[in-house]
């Protein structure tokens, strides 16, 4: 994926405009080609990390940008340049995961990528419905990494060992049990276990967090596309023992996570998960070498906070 970075931070540079002072169509022409090209560019590396993603309709594509630009406006979060979001769509009949390039131009975002995902399943104790919103990814809830233990019940909850955790802290979540009400709950968007839960990816099944395949969480994780304010921090110095010590800052990050509904009466043809998410998790056999600490702070043992955030509200 470092080609794809490269790519990124020569577009990042276009869109910027050029440097002298003709501002006029045919120079806005080459940054508009320039973003078609790196949105090309980063639709086939999205495909090639989740092999079978489907097609998604441009009338979907179009749709799902417009809920979440709904939301964004709702929350009070104005865009103010071109950056990845992750939209997530709760609805029953759809859990899907989408991957934007956003744009403060309605009309220059672009679709990358859909997959599975499991969001809340009201009907049993501790079991929340996945919040509706824009939530913030950052160092003020930190990352961390899945150890690839199993539960009581034999359940690998986040998944194999070095699989990121990524976490947008405690909020008031819908209870789905007894007589309802709001309690406070940790969102996250992490894997699951591969023989058990990744298969069942696409159908309601979480205590409230977004589960993914790992294939993709492996695509966030690496190529940084949820990191900006992570990057803010780490050029201000700070150190997060979750990364692995690379210097490298995807110039087109960005830091929203954004849960919408969709209505829907039946499942549309390009949701039909299960047999895609049961062949995707049969190439989940093998564990993930150790991540390795940053080279300034091998000797650093992780917080005991975020220690402690892994036993706490997992999902």
């Amino acid at each position: 994926m470092l080609a794809v970075l490269a790519l990124s931070t020569g577009a990042a540079r276009a869109q910027a405009g050029p440097a002298g002072p003709d501002t006029g169509p045919a120079p806005q022409a080459a940054i508009a080609a320039a973003q078609d090209d790196l949105a090309a560019t980063w639709r086939m590396a999205f495909a090639l990390a989740l092999p079978q993603a489907p097609a998604l309709p441009l009338d979907e594509q179009l749709h799902y940008a417009a809920l979440a630009r709904q939301a964004l406006v709702a929350a009070q979060v104005p865009l103010l340049q071109r950056q990845f979001l992750l939209v997530i769509d709760r609805q029953p009949r759809v859990q899907a995961a989408l991957l934007y390039l956003a744009d403060p131009d309605p009309a220059r975002w672009q679709w990358l990528g859909a997959a599975p995902v499991a969001t809340g399943r009201p009907g049993s104790f501790d079991h929340f419905l996945t919040p509706l919103g824009v939530f913030l990814h950052g160092p003020a809830n930190p990352d961390f990494r899945a150890e690839g233990t199993r539960n009581e019940f034999g359940v690998r909850g986040y998944g194999l060992k070095g699989l990121r955790v990524f976490d947008f802290g405690w909020l008031p979540g819908q209870r789905g049990w007894g007589t309802g009400g709001t309690s406070p709950m940790r969102l996250q968007l992490h894997a699951t276990d591969p023989d058990l839960l990744e298969p069942r990816l696409g159908e309601r099944g979480s205590k409230g967090c977004v589960r993914i395949p790992a294939r993709l969480n492996r695509f966030l994780d690496l190529n940084g596309l949820l990191d900006a304010a992570y990057d803010e921090a780490r050029a201000r110095g700070e150190r997060f023992w979750v990364f692995d010590g690379t210097p490298l800052a995807n110039p087109l990050a960005g830091r929203w996570m954004v849960i919408v509904e969709s209505e829907r009466a039946v499942r549309p043809a390009w949701a039909q998960w299960t047999t895609r998410a049961r062949r995707a998790a049969a190439a989940e056999k093998t564990e993930l070498p150790p991540t390795r600490a940053p080279a300034a702070a091998a000797t650093m043992a992780p917080p005991a906070s975020a220690l402690a955030a892994a036993g706490r509200g997992s999902c």
